[in-house]
């Protein structure tokens, strides 16, 4: 993962020249390239931990995973959201841990937690480090003797596969590329297709309830979790007897979402499916914004549901995001609208599209055929790269998302572009609708907006507003980005001042010297 941006450095993208048009024209961004600071460069805060402390680490792991290095640091500081590498690039490394930790198995993590609660050393744990919503930052240093990056890459294995259930345990730092080609080479898969595919873990994507692109047709990433396990400073906990259960509420639910405030999982239990033999993507393109939400949510209630069902705006349609390798050419053939990608997977492909197609014809669709599929499936994780190009070209780009209920969805789609727009003028702002139920759906922003003299800042009063238009429009806080630091005080505002105070509890009592991601989630009592 590139230290100061996302992925890997060979992929990294030059910005196409009609995208410098479109920064030019649009927004007015004529700013020159700014390279970002060097690694070594980047400013980080004095380890604070004791060689004693550091000791006792390595008596635990091993003096070979205790890493205090410069690099190690750096790339352990924070995550990716546009903030994040704003700082990043400016050589701002004042969240950096004091020291990276990588344990090898459930009992080294357990003592790893007893230690850091006997010493009062701070834990984040460490999947892929992907997180968009401050969920990594080492910043809650007051208090504490120090901070850990609690990095999981060495739990990395597969440990069984059970054909009859259909379920496969996996060790929460497998990478979910490498969880797809583990689980092919037993004709299985998960079907979980999150842009952060590339780098996220599978522990990951259970502490923050991660969704996939393809969730329509396999589920969220929290309906594949069976069962688990969980390393807290008070014990552990071993859940999932059964698929289901009515033996009290689910304490699974608790620990999905939790974002390492609760407890590190160690261990994930997931239902797994047969590997599609067949994969096939497909463009409609409808009048406008309220024909095509209409069409998604028809598909989604009448059936049959596409794996895949996205529907992008006018606005992205017109810029072509979702064909992001060919941005600025249009989403749907040059003529407006809204550009609608169906995706179906598995066995009987053709039946299902000829029914689905039908329904959407219906409702006032024009098929586009294959090829606005085959440019999205090809271009589906590239919109990370070309944002680290936008940054340094001078515009600030950023993601959020909500969901809401159908009747409600219009009134959360006009409340958050209405805030955004207050917030930063007249920024580029396109949505689209990737995540559908039957009784509602996602609705996943991008904005850009030419940087003004600190960006960080304008950011950060911009996504004040939208948090706040959000709670107040009636929509949740996030589909799948999670809580972080950056969503805890409009979650609180969610769930409400009881809500807080059970969570609140649950950290007590799973965490009593609260070294677990201080600050994310829920604030301290």
């Amino acid at each position: 993962m590139l230290w100061c941006g996302w992925g890997d450095p060979a992929k990294a993208r030059e910005l196409p020249e009609q995208v410098r048009g479109l920064l030019r024209d649009l927004l007015g961004v004529r700013a020159p390239d700014a390279p970002a600071a060097a690694l070594e460069s980047v400013r980080l805060p004095p380890v604070a931990l004791t060689p004693a402390q550091l000791e006792a680490l390595a008596g635990v792991v091993g003096a070979e995973h205790v890493r205090t290095g410069h690099e190690e640091r750096v790339r352990h500081t924070r995550g990716k959201s546009t903030p994040d590498l704003l700082r990043i690039r400016a050589g701002d490394g004042s969240d950096a841990p004091d020291a990276v930790v990588l344990p090898g198995s459930h009992k080294e993590v357990a003592a790893l937690l007893a230690l850091c609660a006997r010493e009062r050393v701070a834990v984040v744990p460490f999947g892929g480090g992907t997180s968009v919503v401050g969920g990594l930052a080492a910043s809650a240093r007051d208090g504490f003797a120090g901070v850990i990056a609690l990095d999981l890459a060495r739990l990395d294995r597969l440990r069984s596969v059970d054909a009859e259930s259909m379920t496969a345990e996996f060790e929460p730092g497998v990478r979910a590329p490498d969880a797809e080609r583990l689980l092919a080479a037993h004709g299985l898969t998960l079907g979980h297709f999150p842009q952060s595919f590339e780098y996220a873990t599978l522990g990951g994507f259970a502490a923050a309830r991660s969704s996939g692109q393809a969730s329509a047709g396999y589920g969220r990433f929290d309906d594949m979790v069976v069962g688990l396990t969980l390393a807290t400073p008070s014990g552990t906990l071993e859940l999932g007897r059964a698929p289901k259960s009515a033996a009290g509420p689910d304490l699974r639910q608790l620990v999905l979402g939790s974002e390492g405030a609760f407890g590190v999982i160690t261990a994930l239990r997931l239902r797994v499916r047969k590997a599609p033999a067949e994969r096939v993507y497909e463009g409609w393109r409808f009048p406008d914004w309220t024909a095509g939400s209409a069409a998604v949510r028809a598909l989604a209630q009448e059936g049959p549901t596409p794996a895949v069902l996205r529907l992008s705006d006018e606005t992205e349609t017109m810029i072509g995001l979702a064909k992001p390798d060919a941005i600025g050419s249009g989403g749907s053939g040059g003529s407006g609208g809204c550009l609608l990608v169906a995706g179906y997977e598995g066995a009987s492909v053709s039946a299902r599209r000829e029914a689905a197609g039908a329904v959407l014809a219906r409702v006032g669709g024009e098929p586009l055929g294959e090829e606005p599929g085959r440019a999205w499936e090809h271009g589906r994780f590239s919109a990370p790269y070309l944002r680290d190009s936008l940054l340094a070209a001078g515009a600030t780009v950023e993601t959020l998302e909500t969901a809401g209920f159908w009747a409600n969805l219009p009134r959360l789609y006009d409340a958050v572009r209405l805030a955004l727009l207050g917030a930063l003028g007249s920024p580029l702002v396109m949505c689209h609708i990737s995540h559908v139920y039957e009784t509602g759906a996602s609705l996943y922003f991008t904005v850009v907006t030419p940087q003004d003299g600190d960006p960080v800042a304008q950011w950060e009063r911009a996504k004040t507003e939208v948090n706040a238009a959000i709670v107040a429009a009636g929509g949740t806080i996030s589909h799948h980005h999670g809580v972080g630091r950056d969503h805890r005080d409009a979650y609180a505002a969610e769930i409400g001042p009881l809500g807080v105070a059970v969570l609140q509890a649950v950290k007590a009592r799973l965490d009593p010297a609260g070294i677990l991601n201080p600050g994310a989630l829920v604030a301290g009592p």
